[in-house]
């Protein structure tokens, strides 16, 4: 019965070729040669690294649990590698061995059994795919990476029998390579992580794969719901990549909205033959600013700039830690008056090639696709970036801009002469109280070209004057880019939990709202709350909990919500003002979590406080001013040198 209906649609595409012109033919012609059938065989390819997110947390246990819910046809098949983890939350799964599995129809099948391996190593990965290929050959197929993510230059699957050794991306380009050579053996590539939808990563699958499925975000601890995008895989076995990864999309948001974890997902489909573009346009983007640069090496900063209003994944902060990862698109936009018709270009090969994606609320500028940037100034973070980078003038430019040394053949295919030398800020921070009662900075402003951002600490002094106890950091500041003068803008409020001030950095700045990150001791685990402040309906949401980011680069696939019976400390950072002056983590009390209890703004008590400013270069590097003080008394504030 199908065969008949494709032979019609095939003769109805000869006629349309008679009638129309011939690109339209072969657009006609593409798509008839790529229709599904639901006769077609398809199988999943899971690799399975356990990890902690097992051991700790049974995550992986369950995903095979949903997967087991749905009944697989006869032509739907999964086959599974699982390891990494040092415990199992089952009794079927092995620690000491790596184990391949079949799911069909509704059985969980062991099928092989290897030595103990890292699900870290290129070769493991190679020997389950030689695996997969020779035993489960089909129609169509999608590999599918479950664990931890990094983004761009940390990669995959960490594993913690092997000091969390992961795959990265060079690493799985050469077993691609190695296993497939010249064919695109997948239909969809996916990744139940985090941080996975960047540039380089569909660079590394535009060769193997039609469509990737991945998140520039890190994922709550919910991750993908299999028992829907699989549910409905096996009710339609005649779907192609992009139907399926919308599937993906939109059960994974069901599954986070059941969870309460919705709030700061991403997911995106991308047509992995739309790569070359995107990767064009962000040479592109590279040519100018570093064209630029020829002349003033000011744009590093200005980019900068635009790099920290942009919306980016993974913490980027000193307290959780960094990933580097932005979002192109939104990049993009800050950038536009450095970038000029980049943007455009940018704009237009991300709208191709997404074909679908979903934002929660407060990461609703997530083009689908990111990309690296240094927001810390580590030199061996970037140049690593730039040995797996999808082309060599961004990446370049990014090294560049944070006092590396930039290759010739760079400067070459630029089209660039030679580059102004990129240096850190070393000016004053003159510190005054203007007429309006407000703590002044003032800058040089031909150092300015050297900062990426300015913003505030804050602290509170002990009564008996011998401790410093700091509450956070943030911007909210009157800034005059122009002439280097900046004020403060405190007005005597702070963030708290149960009448508890907390702790809190701005980790985003937005037009629409801000994230915050507050550090918690949760049921004793160290934690890091996300908050939004959103500026329409002027009110602050606690998102969720997370782990943050390693010591290994992988971020915490963890997020969840406080839930009731919660045992919570919030955490506060002290200094002695005698003796030893090491800052030391100050866990408050013990609290348990009621539903009532919300994150607010409220007057802070009388005392005096401590306030200094912080002024980030370009290279990561941070300068503080003296110290000026609030002194705060029946809500009037004076202050003082």
């Amino acid at each position: 019965m199908e065969i008949k209906k494709y032979q019609k649609w095939t003769a109805l595409v000869l006629v349309l070729c008679m009638l129309f012109s011939m690109t339209g033919c072969a657009d006609e012609e593409k798509e008839a040669k790529q229709s599904f059938s639901k006769e077609d065989t398809w199988v999943v390819y899971w690799y399975l690294c356990g990890s902690d997110l097992e051991s700790n947390y049974g995550a992986a246990t369950a995903d095979l649990n949903e997967m087991m819910q749905v009944k697989l046809p006869e032509n739907v098949k999964v086959v599974i590698q699982t390891g990494g983890a040092s415990k199992w939350q089952n009794d079927q799964v092995k620690t000491d061995r790596i184990q391949r599995y079949e799911y069909s129809g509704d059985t969980l099948t062991l099928k092989d059994e290897t030595e103990q391996a890292s699900m870290g190593d290129p070769e493991t990965l190679k020997g389950f795919l030689n695996y997969a290929e020779e035993n489960y050959p089909a129609d169509h197929k999608m590999l599918l990476f479950w664990n931890h993510g990094g983004g761009s230059v940390s990669g995959v699957s960490f594993d913690e029998n092997y000091e969390m050794d992961s795959l990265v991306l060079d690493e799985i380009s050469a077993v691609m390579k190695d296993v497939y050579g010249d064919k695109k053996p997948f239909e969809v590539v996916g990744f139940d992580t985090c941080l996975m939808a960047t540039v380089d990563t569909a660079n590394v699958f535009q060769n193997y794969a039609s469509y990737m499925v991945a998140s520039e975000e890190t994922e709550p601890g919910n991750g993908w719901l299999y028992s829907g995008w699989l549910s409905k895989l096996a009710k339609n076995p005649a779907m192609n990549g992009a139907e399926l990864g919308k599937e993906i999309c939109d059960s994974f948001k069901q599954g986070c909205k059941q969870a309460g974890t919705d709030a700061e997902i991403t997911l995106s489909v991308t047509d992995l033959s739309k790569t070359p573009a995107i990767i064009e346009a962000l040479q592109n983007m590279g040519k100018v600013v570093l064209k630029k640069a020829e002349k003033d090496s000011s744009v590093c900063a200005e980019f900068a700039r635009s790099a920290t209003k942009a919306e980016n994944y993974g913490g980027n902060n000193d307290k959780e830690g960094y990933t580097n990862m932005v979002d192109l698109g939104h990049l993009a936009q800050n950038a536009e008056g450095l970038i000029g018709e980049s943007k455009a270009q940018i704009e237009k090969a991300l709208s191709d090639a997404i074909v679908y994606k979903i934002n929660g609320d407060y990461r609703r500028h997530a083009s689908g696709l990111s990309v690296y940037y240094s927001y810390d100034g580590d030199q061996e973070s970037a140049a690593r970036y730039q040995q797996i980078a999808a082309e060599n003038i961004y990446s370049s430019f990014v090294n560049y801009s944070i006092g590396a040394n930039i290759s010739d053949e760079a400067l070459s295919e630029s089209g660039v002469g030679e580059v102004q030398e990129v240096s850190g800020f070393d000016g004053d921070l003159e510190m005054s109280i203007n007429e309006n009662d407000y703590i002044q900075l003032n800058i040089d402003p031909a150092k300015l070209d050297s900062i990426q951002s300015i913003a505030f600490n804050f602290a509170y002094i002990s009564d008996d004057g011998k401790a410093i106890v700091f509450l956070g950091k943030d911007n909210d500041l009157e800034c005059d880019w122009e002439k280097g003068v900046f004020q403060d803008n405190f007005r005597g409020v702070w963030g708290s939990i149960n009448d508890r001030e907390c702790y809190m950095e701005l980790v985003y700045e937005g037009d629409d709202y801000n994230l915050y990150t507050v550090p918690i001791k949760l049921n004793g685990e160290d934690s890091y709350l996300s908050v939004a402040y959103d500026y329409e309906a002027k009110d602050f949401y606690i998102l969720g909990a997370t782990s943050g980011v390693d010591e290994s680069g992988q971020a915490g696939k963890d997020m969840r919500p406080l839930e009731k019976g919660d045992k919570v400390a919030i955490v506060y950072y002290a200094q002695s003002m005698e003796g030893n002056n090491e800052v030391q983590e100050m866990p408050d009390d013990e609290f348990t979590w009621k539903e009532s209890y919300e994150f607010k703004e409220k007057d802070l008590p009388d005392g005096k406080y401590a306030f200094t400013y912080e002024v980030t270069d370009i290279t990561g590097k941070s300068t503080m001013s003296d110290v000026a003080f609030l002194n705060l008394k029946n809500g009037e504030i004076k202050p003082e040198l």
